[in-house]
């Protein structure tokens, strides 16, 4: 609750003053501290400012500045000093496990991409986001909490940012979440093996001035390269207490929570607020807009004044958006625009290249005096391995190999794990229904259930290798190589260098991909990567080509797979040439991407990362797989036909028109449950849709249970197998799949597929209408449903021309 939220009469007991600076400083040398209380008297005739009752005098404060003021009612505050005194002697820990008001602190990470941020986040707060050796892993804001010493921390962990700038999607998100959250305490994550760059945020963050701790993070780099750093001398000059840490290992993390907590109850003997000083005519500028700026009362304090004045000397797009809602931003403007006329005209630069300076010159000063470099033993493998994965000649080649090696023993060393699920699954299957009577209840477990999800899982171990994969890529720091050596082909392409990060993680999940895109600067080219982002072969149509290259085409399934992905990225290339061609204008944002020093992933992060997906994978089997599978076996198993409901003259044709040696192989019963089942299938309703959709893709000689599995597909691209499963063998098990759908039908007389139309089939699931929960993520990440229906369409059209190519040649060669 807030002191803004009382009305005239109530009162509040004050537990927390939020803000900065200045504000904080002035509203608690009046009295508004911890455990006062205060009591609201009446709004002004204008309903804004307040007035209220605190120490026996009367004080007014503006709406805004009353927002920043926590307060909770008398009642509850009563029964906090009540729980403060039961405290457990004897382990120093609350009876209660309800934490007060004034014991919360709310934390946000804020550091550049890839200084480990969310390794920092995971250890504190227990939780298991992914962590990638790249910028753009964290594509939003994760929250966690933890208790530590009485206190519960909330902590936010905030996408990587260079600056606080108005740039990119990301700088804009954070800059937004500073202001509009106003968090107690700002730990700016910084690499210790990269001080200079780092440390530009934190300026930025200085002129915010906030209580903020420096982690200084990945410390062992620093020691391992013999350099060190007068870090507490350091802090001290920034005015920002500093705590080395570990945070893969959690090295530091206990004294990095307790400088928190000190920082937080003004304890600490480093914190206070400094001005990095600028060049004189820069000075001038800020001091005029600082001036003017405290001149209107209206002025929100959440972003210090200096703050503002240095972003508005910039021309921040964002600042602007925020002061253009004041009476007096055009004086402002007319200050600001003859500051920076002076600024060129005597500095010969604009505002932004002078600052930018400034500050760099700064640290650069600050480090001189605190830092001694040592040999560093990190850049110089990092600039061996890139001898050879960046070379124009070496490089191309290192990279497909490794694409291939990630398909081969996705494929190869896959398929032993997944025998041994498949036979668990076959056990349970075949004990389940040895002891439950025939009956609907039968149907829908072994069928439906068991026939849908089990077929589906036993997979998994594929696709947990993929991931294997592309962790190792991320954790590595090869993956932002990858984006190096492709950015002159994506750029001839109409995308950026960027953009292929996106598109390589689509190969695990194009949900994430896509919000990855957030990572690119140009909102063309980041359009473009979502839009041709479905076409890159996704982890859940593994089961599809595992299951259908490892009938038809058994000893080439690493080349089926690698041919299956580049027809994807081809797809996607040419794509994007189009887009950029006929709908986007041409691409101009230059190609600015760090490239992170080589890292060797700990097993730890890989392992957890593995687990983190297989959780997700199992979840979807529980979920929207399980109820796809019964949803598809409900649709098949209604209406149901029974020997006694289906006329005995459509029995007898159809024995009649059965191939010879179907009839020789079954006595008379034998042949009728045959008819009985072909019947029930066709006349279901799943029947009658796959039979509407049938004509369209009969070209590819695909029938009408193929089409009833390519409409699962909608929901996820598993279901497409556990379709299958659920209407030719009505069972769990893969492999009599697998030989079901290359053996003669008893009924028909030919097989469901053929090696050119199962070709065809994997091309079509490849390029089709991506699951719901893709386009989701496209309306979503366009702000329009436009791109969502287009994905839908174009998809499916080049699906089915593509497909219908595959067949036509593929027949060529049967």
């Amino acid at each position: 609750m807030r002191l803004s939220d009382l009305n005239p009469g109530e009162t509040g007991v004050i537990t927390k003053i939020l803000g900065h600076g200045a504000f904080r400083k002035r509203v608690m040398e009046m009295g508004f501290v911890k455990g006062r209380e205060v009591t609201m008297i009446l709004n002004a005739p204008l309903q804004d400012p307040i007035k209220f009752r605190l120490m026996d005098y009367e004080v007014s404060l503006r709406k805004s500045e009353a927002h920043l003021i926590e307060i909770i009612s008398y009642d509850e505050w009563e029964r906090h000093l009540e729980h403060e005194l039961h405290i457990d002697v004897e382990n120093g820990e609350e009876n209660n496990h309800s934490v007060p008001h004034d014991k919360i602190i709310n934390i946000a990470l804020v550091g550049n991409p890839n200084c480990g941020k969310t390794s920092l986040f995971n250890i504190v707060s227990g939780a298991h986001e992914h962590v990638g050796n790249y910028a753009g892993v964290t594509v939003g804001a994760k929250s966690g909490t933890m208790k530590y010493k009485g206190y519960q921390f909330n902590i936010v962990d905030l996408p990587g940012t260079y600056s606080l700038s108005a740039y990119s999607p990301e700088e804009l998100y954070v800059m937004r979440y500073l202001r509009e959250e106003t968090p107690d305490v700002i730990v700016n994550v910084v690499v210790a093996s990269n001080l200079e760059r780092n440390l530009y945020l934190t300026s930025e963050l200085i002129d915010m001035n906030r209580s903020m701790v420096i982690a200084l993070n990945m410390y062992d780099e620093l020691e391992k390269n013999k350099s060190t750093l007068e870090y507490k001398q350091l802090g001290k000059m920034l005015g920002v207490p500093i705590v080395p840490t570990k945070a893969y290992t959690g090295w530091g993390i206990d004294n990095l929570l307790d400088t928190i907590i000190e920082v937080y109850e003004l304890r600490n003997p480093d914190t206070r607020h400094i001005h990095i000083k600028l060049r004189t005519e820069i000075e001038d500028g800020v001091r005029q807009l600082v001036d003017s700026f405290k001149i209107d009362s209206t002025l929100s304090p959440k972003f210090s004044p200096r703050y503002l004045a240095i972003k508005m000397l910039e021309k921040d797009p964002e600042v602007e958006r925020i002061l253009k809602d004041y009476p007096n931003y055009h004086e402002w403007e007319r200050i600001r625009n003859r500051a920076n006329e002076k600024i060129e005209r005597e500095l010969g630069d604009d505002a932004n290249a002078i600052i930018a300076a400034e500050k760099y010159g700064f640290i650069q000063g600050a480090l001189a005096e605190t830092l001694q470099n040592g040999k560093t033993e990190t850049e110089n493998s990092t600039k061996i391995i890139d001898t050879f994965v960046t070379n124009k000649l070496f490089g191309f080649p290192i990279f497909l190999l490794i694409m291939w090696l990630m398909f081969w023993a996705t494929f190869q060393i896959g398929s032993y794990p997944m025998e041994w699920i498949e036979m668990f699954v076959g056990w349970l299957s075949g004990k389940l229904g040895e002891s439950m009577a025939d009956g609907p209840l039968k149907d829908l477990i072994l069928d439906g259930i068991i026939g849908g999800v089990g077929g589906v899982i036993v997979f998994l171990p594929n696709i947990l290798i993929l991931y294997a994969f592309i962790s190792f890529m991320e954790d590595s720091g090869y993956m932002a190589r990858v984006a190096f050596i492709m950015d002159k082909l994506m750029h001839k392409m109409g995308l950026h260098g960027k953009s292929f990060i996106p598109l390589v993680m689509g190969f695990g999940c194009n949900v994430p991909a896509i919000m990855s895109t957030r990572i690119i600067e140009s909102q063309s080219s980041r359009l473009i990567t979502i839009l041709i982002n479905p076409f890159v072969s996704c982890s859940a149509r593994i089961p599809i080509y595992v299951l259908l290259s490892g009938a038809f085409f058994p000893k080439y399934g690493a080349w089926i797979f690698t041919g299956l992905y580049i027809l994807g990225v081809v797809v996607a290339v040419v794509t994007a040439k189009i887009l950029r061609k006929f709908w986007f204008k041409r691409d101009e944002t230059p190609f600015v991407m760090e490239l992170p020093p080589y890292r060797i992933p700990t097993a730890k992060a890989t392992v957890r990362n593995m687990w983190s997906k297989a959780k997700q994978y199992l979840q979807k089997m529980g979920g929207i797989i399980l109820i796809a599978s019964i949803f598809i076996w409900a649709l098949s198993y209604f209406p149901h036909f029974n020997l006694e409901d289906i006329p005995q003259q459509y029995i007898s044709e159809a024995i009649s028109e059965m191939p010879p040696e179907t009839v020789a192989n079954h006595d008379s019963d034998e042949l009728r449950e045959l008819v009985v089942n072909e019947y029930q299938q066709s006349n279901s309703i799943l029947g009658h849709i796959g039979k509407f959709v049938e004509p369209v893709m009969q070209p590819m000689d695909f029938g009408w249970k193929t089409c009833c599995s390519l409409l699962a597909g909608c929901a996820a691209k598993e279901v497409v197998v556990s379709t299958l499963g659920v209407l030719y063998v009505g069972d769990d098990d893969t492999e009599l799949l697998a030989d079901r759908l290359t053996k003669t039908s008893e009924i028909t007389g030919h097989a469901p597929f053929n090696a050119a139309s199962a070709l065809a089939f994997m091309v079509f699931v490849l390029l089709y209408f991506p699951c719901i929960a893709t386009v989701t993520a496209i309306v979503k990440e366009t702000g329009s449903w436009k791109y969502g229906v287009f994905v839908i369409l174009y998809n499916t059209m080049i699906a089915w021309i593509l497909s219908f190519v595959v067949y036509r040649i593929a027949i060529l060669f049967a």
